[in-house]
């Protein structure tokens, strides 16, 4: 009877674990529809490492996005995300700086963090820079499926942000997307319990 019990228990807190994880994958997908792009002081662009000291196809795409914001006006100035990985010569920022200098922005326009691994340290080092800056208003600019989180990381951190997913993402199969969503859900309800014991 009391293994009965246990069964009937641990039945019952897997499927509610699972529902949850289902209802998270959903409200994830859905918010990766909201563009809330607008006028910002500046451009958070979060990191997706590189290749042989070059964006990554996936970090090209949040660079080129930025850029393209920066020359509509919508933003005045870049702050490029990312350290540096184990046998990188270069940084992700920077690796994004010479990049978008390249590409016609201006210098003195860009900032770059070369601390950060993971998009909590991504936000918390762009919100020193914001600081330090006089910069109050931003845009984040990452993949639709990353914006649930990266929003909820950066009210964490007292940025006040608005969304601006990039209008075309490496994310293009089935397969492909499915799994950044599995992902990004993990790591969405691991935040969240993070935020209850910090």
């Amino acid at each position: 009877m009391f293994l009965k019990k246990i069964k009937i228990v641990s039945i019952t807190i897997l499927l509610c674990l699972t529902t949850y994880f289902i209802i998270t994958c959903f409200n994830i997908t859905n918010y990766s529809k909201k563009d809330e792009t607008q006028k910002a002081d500046v451009g958070i662009v979060l990191g997706a490492g590189i290749w042989n000291d070059e964006p990554s196809p996936v970090f090209r795409e949040r660079i080129n996005h930025s850029i393209a914001l920066y020359k509509d006006g919508y933003i005045k100035k870049i702050i490029f995300t990312g350290g540096k990985a184990d046998g990188k010569r270069f940084s992700e920022s920077y690796v994004a700086r010479k990049y978008a200098e390249k590409l016609g922005v201006n210098s003195k326009d860009i900032f770059i963090e070369e601390k950060s691994k993971i998009t909590q340290e991504n936000l918390k080092f762009a919100s020193v820079i914001m600081i330090e800056n006089n910069l109050t208003e931003a845009l984040l600019i990452s993949d639709p499926l990353h914006m649930k989180r990266a929003v909820l990381i950066a009210k964490d951190f007292n940025i006040s942000a608005h969304t601006s997913p990039t209008k075309t993402s490496q994310y293009k199969s089935t397969n492909k997307k499915l799994t950044f969503l599995m992902r990004e859900s993990f790591f969405y309800i691991t935040y969240q319990i993070y935020r209850i014991f910090y």
